[in-house]
């Protein structure tokens, strides 16, 4: 589900910039480069604050993009990076579609924030992934409840650029502080577990990528 997006996304507004927030900020980071981990902290538009180097080699293997690289903005990766799939297993049903509705309730709080406009205008650029923001979206949220906008518990599938861990999944854990949570700020960790074991494809047959997006959302009139 790649959508090259277009343009230069706006420059995002800076975390808090006191003293004691950027010295609260350079302890997070000291402690997160101790986790072998992949953790994160992204702001409300899901620009990357900070990152380890556990979450660095997670997507070391994906190409150069504009806009859209995972340690700039994760929303933007998952939606719009044409190698997003490479590393997130189960692209669509897993990760687009909760990035959308994660998507969505920013845009909901924050209406006019020149970032998230900026990608509802890229969302919009592409009819495939319109038709799924604008009627996919809702129907799999109805279907799934509450469980939509939970990202906290979630289990999703990976593809590890480490072979010894491979095709896995990982648990998203909320480790959000009362400080980072008055920033506006929010911290992910994932949690690896133990690789799948998969059957091989049947022979004679190739796994071709496809450069279809979303097809798990019905387009308009089908």
């Amino acid at each position: 589900m790649a959508f090259q997006a277009g343009g230069q996304r706006p420059a995002p507004r800076p975390v808090p910039d006191s003293p004691e927030a950027q010295a609260y900020l350079q302890d997070c980071a000291t402690l997160m480069a101790a986790l072998p981990l992949p953790s994160l902290v992204v702001d409300h538009r899901w620009d990357v604050v900070l990152a380890n180097n556990a979450f660095q080699t997670l997507f070391r293997a994906v190409a150069p993009h504009p806009t859209a690289m995972p340690g700039d903005n994760f929303l933007r990766f998952v939606l719009f990076h044409p190698d997003a799939g490479s590393v997130l297993g189960d692209h669509e049903t897993s990760w687009c579609l909760p990035m959308l509705a994660q998507f969505r309730s920013a845009l909901e709080r924050h209406a006019h924030d020149p970032v998230l406009q900026a990608v509802r205008q890229d969302i919009a650029q592409d009819p495939i992934m319109e038709a799924a923001f604008r009627q996919g979206l809702p129907h799999w949220m109805r279907a799934v409840g509450e469980e939509a906008l939970r990202q906290d518990g979630a289990v999703r599938p990976l593809l590890h650029p480490d072979p010894r861990r491979g095709a896995t999944e990982c648990r998203l854990i909320d480790e959000t502080t009362p400080l980072l949570r008055e920033m506006g700020c929010t911290r992910l960790t994932l949690v690896l577990r133990e690789p799948r074991r998969t059957a091989p494809p049947p022979r004679g047959r190739r796994r071709v990528r496809s450069a279809a997006h979303l097809t798990v959302v019905p387009t308009p009139g089908s």
